[in-house]
């Protein structure tokens, strides 16, 4: 398929639909170093293509332009060229053949990123058909893959979209020690199946849980954990066990290197003055899937997402952390984030929290409004998450419930600083910030153009670009899944949505 079309099907938004929540509550790409196995799939990054976009150049013209990375800029424009961010500024000249796009009155800023979804492994109907999101057959679960699971037709992401959300991170869910691999996603319309949108050179990251969810999940079956200290167990015994097998696969390595240098040699002869036989070559051990995902987490290569909400628990996974040698990419959750906020910036750990969400279960009662404030005051990465497939929808406005939290408590917040909340510091949690994130030269053009201040209540996104290509604009184009038809009998017949060719390469 050379270009994308998006097909006109009717949105629904008289009923809503029923959708699971997926959390049981109660600088360039590297090349990927050599994996613990030597096959192709166990690199902890995704291929990324040379052509980001084929489409014409897009000219945004007369905006104001919060850029994400310090610069907010009244009456600009920003020019894409080849998917990219050519140039941002006042006055620029539009290419031959571009695409004018008017913003006057209107606010630009980066695609917003979401750290912490499940939706296309928990589709909507919640049906549970589509409920593919915890593997809960064991706790520790690390050979799952959502990526094996993801739905890319689930009609949350046309939802997603109209909200400005251009990438999220899809997790497993948090019944388990260790979940699995979770993928970073890009919502393209039009997509069949994971592998069209895939995050280009993105890192896969690895779910893990703390607290009561592992526990409650296994405390009554055969083997538990039914304890924290259970809990604590089993992530030992995990990651013991992923060090042995990278030594394991590291002796094997050794020994075949040695052979390939001694092969074609002549064998010593034996005592009886015959030649001797050559070495046999060496085997390589048994493949696992569990142990070789964790054993890139160890080499760095897959970034740890953890659903953990205390301070303490935090403290102990910090610590486990750095006995075995990796870094906790981002606490998810996170309600007492508040409380370590030095040690958080000492580890170098982001906090993809909620502006609200609290006092479900009895982890998530200490939490506070401030709590995005307090760890941004102390020099830290705080990240507005979702968790939620309603609450991805205005990801814009929780930061702003945040930001202005903390204003009230005196702490120093710029608007700047709160929209690096929901797309700059995601972009750095997820491995990709060399790509998108911030509205400057050389990133992936993802860009959403917003009636007003993004900080209101009253402002919607109303145009959306993936690599500078449009995947939403509202009221003309509004991708939906025939998974909808038949929701809201009083909307327009699709011929009044007309389809809107896209050039956008079939690379992603």
């Amino acid at each position: 398929m050379s270009s994308r079309r998006l097909r006109p099907t009717v949105v629904a938004s008289g009923l809503a639909l029923s959708l699971l929540a997926a959390c049981t509550r109660g600088a360039p790409p590297q090349p990927p170093v050599e994996a613990a196995a030597p096959a192709p799939d166990a690199t902890g990054r995704t291929a990324s293509p040379a052509v980001v976009s084929d489409g014409p150049p897009r000219l945004f013209r007369n905006a104001r332009i919060m850029t994400a990375a310090g610069d907010i800029l009244e009456r600009a424009d920003l020019l894409v060229v080849g998917g990219r961010i050519s140039a941002v500024g006042p006055g620029l000249k539009a290419p031959d053949g571009a695409v004018v796009v008017d913003a006057t009155g209107k606010t630009i800023t980066p695609g917003v990123i979401d750290t912490h979804s499940h939706i296309g492994v928990y589709a909507a109907p919640g049906l549970n058909g589509h409920s593919d999101g915890n593997e809960a057959s064991a706790p520790n679960t690390a050979y799952a893959r959502a990526e094996d699971a993801y739905w890319p037709q689930d009609p949350q992401i046309d939802r997603a979209r109209a909200g400005g959300v251009t990438t999220a991170q899809i997790l497993p869910g948090s019944a388990n020690l260790i979940g699995g691999r979770s993928v970073t996603v890009r919502f393209l319309p039009d997509a069949r199946s994971v592998a069209d949108v895939k995050f280009p050179g993105a890192p896969y990251g690895l779910k893990m849980a703390c607290g009561e969810n592992p526990k409650r999940v296994y405390g009554d079956k055969s083997g538990g954990p039914k304890t924290r200290m259970g809990n604590a167990a089993g992530y030992r015994d995990a990651f013991q066990k992923a060090k042995e097998y990278e030594r394991t696969w590291s002796k094997y390595h050794k020994d075949h290197a040695d052979w390939e240098k001694n092969k074609d040699k002549p064998a010593p002869a034996g005592k009886d003055g015959q030649p001797g036989k050559p070495p046999d070559e060496p085997q390589p051990p048994a493949r696992d899937f569990g142990l070789e995902t964790l054993g890139l987490v160890l080499k760095g290569e897959i970034l740890v997402h953890n659903h953990c909400y205390r301070a303490d628990e935090m403290s102990q996974m910090l610590d486990l952390a750095a006995a075995y040698g990796f870094k906790i990419r981002s606490f998810h959750h996170a309600v007492e984030a508040y409380k370590i906020a030095d040690r958080l910036v000492a580890a170098d750990t982001a906090a993809s929290i909620w502006a609200d969400w609290w006092g479900f279960k009895a982890e998530a009662f200490d939490g506070i409004l401030e709590n995005a404030a307090l760890l941004h005051a102390a020099g830290g990465r705080p990240i507005i998450h979702s968790d939620s497939p309603t609450g991805i929808q205005r990801l814009n406005q929780e930061a702003a419930k945040a930001m202005h939290a903390g204003r009230r408590i005196g702490v120093k917040i710029s608007d700047n600083d709160a929209l690096r909340w929901f797309t700059a510091n995601a972009a750095w949690a997820l491995g990709i910030d060399h790509e998108v994130g911030t509205l400057e030269p050389g990133k992936r053009a993802d860009v959403v153009v917003w009636s007003g201040d993004p900080f209101s209540v009253y402002t919607r996104a109303e145009q959306v670009y993936i690599d500078g290509e449009p995947v939403y604009l509202r009221g003309t184009r509004e991708p939906g899944t025939d998974f909808e038809l038949g929701y809201n009998p009083g909307a327009a017949p699709p011929a009044a949505v007309p389809p809107v060719p896209s050039t956008m390469s079939a690379a992603h």
